[in-house]
């Protein structure tokens, strides 16, 4: 794992041993990237299910002002900071919130915070089948803490796998799609106004 882009190109990044962390591939992560081009720079950032912190890190490479990272394991955390010491960013650029992501988008979202970019690459769900997703990625989206925690304009970037279909609430509205491989990236905003009937995608 490296980064791909930025002031810290080309650094390495440490990725705990073990099946239990699935960082973000580095070609799927280069074309999120890509796709959200100049927006990153002077962007507030908070990743959820960070595991190592690559997207958060790749943000502050590419000009983020700040980012804040949600991580339930203490091991990733810590390597999380590591990593970020590594890349040689400034030691208030990143904050580390070692807890579940649910509690903490709630706390996050009674504490007024916004941000500009909201990124989540969570472990994959089960495919399913005539049943709605019960995936963390859909967990996300049916989350009502989450859209207040996004900014005007702002941006949510949510991984999953195409074996699971899921159902957008009325609430978010989506920009883009990327997929590569069994991964999607799904581009979403906040919808303006009244929310509109849920969609599942497939």
């Amino acid at each position: 794992m490296r980064i791909t882009g930025g002031n810290a190109a080309r650094r390495i990044l440490k990725v705990p041993k073990g099946l239990a962390v699935r960082p973000t591939p580095d070609l799927v992560k280069q074309a999120v990237f890509n796709s959200l081009g100049v927006c990153v720079a002077g962007a507030r950032v908070l990743e959820l299910f960070a595991g190592t912190g690559a997207l958060s890190l790749e943000c502050l490479s590419r000009g983020a002002v700040a980012a804040v990272c949600v991580e339930k394991s203490t091991r990733y955390a810590e390597v999380l900071r590591q990593n970020c010491q590594v890349a040689g960013f400034p030691a208030g650029a990143l904050r580390v919130r070692v807890q579940d992501v649910f509690p903490a988008v709630a706390q996050l979202a009674a504490a007024g915070e916004r941000f500009d970019l909201i990124l989540a690459d969570p472990p994959y769900g089960e495919k399913n089948v005539a049943r709605r997703s019960t995936s963390f990625a859909q967990q996300l989206l049916d989350d009502p803490n989450l859209p207040a925690l996004i900014a005007p304009d702002g941006l949510l970037v949510l991984g999953h796998s195409k074996r699971d279909t899921l159902t957008l609430p009325g609430c978010w509205q989506e920009r883009k799609l990327l997929k590569h491989g069994d991964s999607i990236m799904r581009f979403l905003a906040v919808a303006p106004g009244n929310p509109k009937p849920a969609v599942t995608y497939d």
